[in-house]
């Protein structure tokens, strides 16, 4: 059924993206620009220590200060704090395969008894003043008593290592094991086997806009309406109808009474994907003084608070037949969760489930183990565990290249599973318990035009001439399948208004996707009207009662069928409509520009606002059965669908001084059927440009004691618009069958496959230094060191 859902005026095309004049103009509306008269703003008091017991936050200077309205800690909303909301839980059919040992420990919006990261919130001061904040803040006192810290997964592990928890017996958080066939045998037999140590750096999203939540109840003292609510919520987060039931929750209000709305959201990459202590801690205060408070979080506190993703250490082993096909694989690795695991399995699991990506392996091994330690908790980052998997797997592919004498471009292609092996049963199952089976794909043809635009074998031919001319050059390639899409649904109503035009509601929310664009042009492809007629509401549980959010490359795969499917329902509510009015049948009306007309005499015609109006009752009688033009559809799935890509990169390295320059920077990519090629040219690019970040620069970095030393964007080196490449994208189109659009996932895959791709290059680039790349970021510090010891122990005498 994929790719055969309705006609393609608009899907496919070109459409410029109707957001953009509002948000390149100034007229973007994030949670920062609403204003609110009588509006107070709160400040958070936070940890200096990584891991202490709370002896006592003194407030009363605080309460002194002539801006200062109120102050609370855990002590003073102990009756109505509650948890956090956390996600991860294996479904059944994945926890009786492959037995999950899981341990969980709440996180209350404020540190109650003892702080175990440096920027956990302790206490609230609320101002009326935001300027006043700092000055608050530096009065409130926060007794402790200082604890050891642990900073990394194996120190978290070693005996006797300080419990972050107290109540369970060592600091893992998650452990679990996957086999798919006999790798011990395999491994055993095998001619050739590699093994390598690879570290993937910790990081985080940094979204332009940082977060921020604005609560604004009923006034006190009057009577609520039936019709109003008694809190509503502007907040900069992927998840609305899930950060509102926690807000009922705490409140004890009912949900229809809570409304909370993303405005314009400046990026979320994941990192907006959790409920923060802050997020509820807003409306909690707000409801309680009855005045509306905001909290806007400043980028020093980003980097201290907001989750960070990434930092795996993994030990990995490949065995191959001499000709290089591989035969077995298997990995053990540590996971550094932070002091708290709000997501569960997320993380680690899609590590495993991705790690064999495009490649033939029928015997695997895995041993994963999630590790808590005294610092930020760790959440999923645009990518989720599959950038880990990637640099591994590629790195790996590398190694094995080299140890066999073979070309990397050879050794991939003997490898991977051909389009004619589509559906291909990996052997695992996926995250949702499901059976990883990839739906359609062609890998082998995805690395041959990557091949070809790159230039591989001129470059190759080239490479050696240039090296004898002082010129270090290197070429990689990474690829990798991504599972797109995950459940369990999206709801999306669609309705058209009385004066025809059409309204798109969605608890899918945009933070700088393009959605007001996509779904308008799925929208108006089934209801044959103009994109300029269709308007797309997201993230406003006022406007839809349940959804999901937007977050794991899911919004086009479920978002998009659901309004896909509303629109076509309403679509046939009009066709009924329009032929119970023009007396005619239903198989005999066409539709088109916002007119239902009969075939071969288009003069005889209605609008769609003419029907809207005429299909109302009268009082002689009912003139249509059904005179309401709206539906709701809850998409729902058992299943992902599997993107896939492959990236080309061509680099000159400095091994005197550590520099870097991309020269060429190709991807081949698949993500179904392409809605918007222009929407999606940009999701790759801005992925692409995250990776190249994740692969050269961004590195998150706690001293011994877990202190932050890379607080700010002096210290955490984001790329800059000079440090990127022109980007070069083809798509290829392999449609799912999962789904009526045909469509795939795309917002996470740019951001997989960078580092791994980046790797790979500079270590091409250096052959003749012999170095060996298994640590990101490869900065220039990095570069410079392994240069300078590969020439030592050239030095060094035999």
């Amino acid at each position: 059924m994929g790719g055969r859902f309705m006609s393609s005026r608009y899907v496919g095309a070109r459409v410029r993206r109707r957001e953009d004049p509002r948000l390149l103009t100034g007229g973007g509306r994030y949670v920062d620009d609403i204003r609110v008269d009588g509006c107070l703003h709160a400040a958070i008091v936070r940890s200096t220590h990584a891991h202490a017991r709370l002896v006592a936050v003194r407030l009363d200077a605080v309460r002194r200060h002539p801006s200062v309205v109120a102050c609370f800690t855990f002590d003073d909303l102990a009756g109505i704090l509650r948890p956090l909301p956390a996600a991860g839980t294996p479904p059944p059919p994945l926890a009786a395969r492959v037995g999950f040992r899981m341990r969980e420990a709440s996180q209350y919006p404020l540190a109650a008894g003892k702080v175990r990261y440096a920027g956990e919130p302790v206490a609230v001061i609320v101002v009326n003043d935001p300027y006043a904040a700092e000055d608050a803040l530096a009065l409130a006192a926060v007794d402790c008593e200082a604890l050891p810290a642990v900073v990394d997964a194996g120190q978290g592990l070693a005996p006797g290592a300080p419990r972050i928890h107290e109540e369970w017996e060592d600091n893992a958080a998650l452990s679990f094991s996957v086999r798919v066939g006999d790798p011990e045998r395999v491994f055993a037999e095998a001619p050739v086997r590699a093994r390598e140590r690879f570290m993937v750096p910790r990081s985080a999203g940094m979204p332009l806009e940082p977060r921020g939540v604005l609560a604004v109840p009923y006034p006190r003292g009057q009577v609520l309406p039936p019709n109003d609510y008694a809190i509503t919520v502007w907040a900069s987060t992927q998840v609305p109808h899930l950060l509102q039931r926690a807000i009922t929750e705490s409140l004890g209000l009912p949900a229809h009474k809570v409304r909370v709305v993303t405005p314009d959201v400046g990026g979320g990459f994941g990192t907006k994907t959790s409920i923060y202590p802050e997020d509820v801690l807003i409306p909690i205060i707000a409801a309680r003084l009855g005045r509306p408070v905001k909290w806007i979080e400043t980028r020093r506190e980003h980097l201290v608070s907001a989750t960070h993703s990434r930092e795996q250490l993994h030990e990995a082993e490949v065995a191959a037949s001499s000709d290089g096909a591989i035969l077995a694989f298997r990995d053990r690795f540590l996971l550094d969760q932070g002091a708290y695991n709000p997501w569960g399995i997320v993380q680690p699991y899609n590590t495993v489930a991705h790690i064999l990506g495009p490649y033939r392996i029928r015997h695997a091994a895995f041993d994963a183990r999630s590790v808590v330690t005294n610092k930020t908790p760790h959440a999923p980052y645009r990518g989720a565990g599959r950038p880990e998997a990637v640099f591994v797997m590629e790195r790996m592919l590398d190694l094995l290249a080299a140890r066999l004498g073979m070309d990397p471009a050879e050794i991939r292609r003997r490898n991977m599973i051909r389009a004619e092996e589509m559906p291909y049963d990996v052997g695992l199952l996926y995250r949702d318990g499901h059976p990883l089976i990839y739906d359609s794909g062609d890998y082998p043809g995805a690395l041959e035009r990557v091949l070809e635009a790159v230039g591989y074998d001129g470059f190759r031919g080239e490479q050696q001439a240039l090296r004898t001319q002082g010129v270090d050059r290197g070429i990689g390639i990474a690829a990798y399948v991504e599972g797109t899409g995950i459940g369990p649904y999206e709801a999306a109503t669609v309705r058209v208004d009385a004066s025809g035009k059409v309204v798109v509601a969605t608890g899918a929310c945009s933070q700088g996707q393009g959605h007001e664009t996509t779904f308008a042009q799925i929208a108006a492809d089934a209801l044959g009207v103009g994109v300029d007629d269709v308007t797309v509401i997201g993230g406003d549980t006022g406007e839809i009662a349940s959804g999901v959010g937007t977050f794991a490359s899911r919004s086009i795969v479920m978002a998009g069928n659901a309004v896909a499917r509303a629109a076509q329902e309403v679509r046939g509510k009009l066709v009924r409509a329009a032929a119970s009015l023009m007396e005619v049948a239903e198989s005999d009306l066409e539709v088109a520009e916002g007119r239902l007309f009969v075939r071969g005499v288009p003069g005889r015609a209605m609008t769609m606002a003419g029907i809207a109006q005429a299909s109302l009752p009268t009082f002689q009688a009912p003139r249509v059965a059904d005179p309401v033009f709206e539906a709701t559809i809850y998409h729902s799935v058992p299943t992902v669908t599997y993107a896939s890509a492959v990236h080309a990169a061509v680099v000159e390295v400095d091994p005197e001084i550590g520099m870097v320059g991309i020269l060429r920077y190709v991807v081949v990519h698949d993500c179904g059927r392409v809605v918007n090629p222009v929407i999606v040219d940009g999701q790759i690019h801005g992925g692409v440009a995250q990776g190249i970040g994740g692969g050269l620069s961004e590195e998150i970095v706690y001293d011994e004691a877990g202190q932050l030393l890379t607080g700010s964007l002096m210290d955490y080196a984001v790329p800059r618009a000079r440090d990127l490449p022109r980007i070069e994208t083809i798509h290829l189109d392999c449609p799912s069958p999962r789904n009526p659009l045909g469509v795939k996932g795309v917002g996470e895959g740019g951001a997989i496959a960078p580092p791994a791709v980046l790797a790979n290059a500079i270590e091409d680039a250096l052959t003749p230094f012999g170095v060996r790349i298994t640590t990101g970021p490869v900065t220039p510090a990095r570069i410079v060191a392994l240069v300078s010891a590969s020439r030592s122990k050239a030095r060094k005498p035999v």
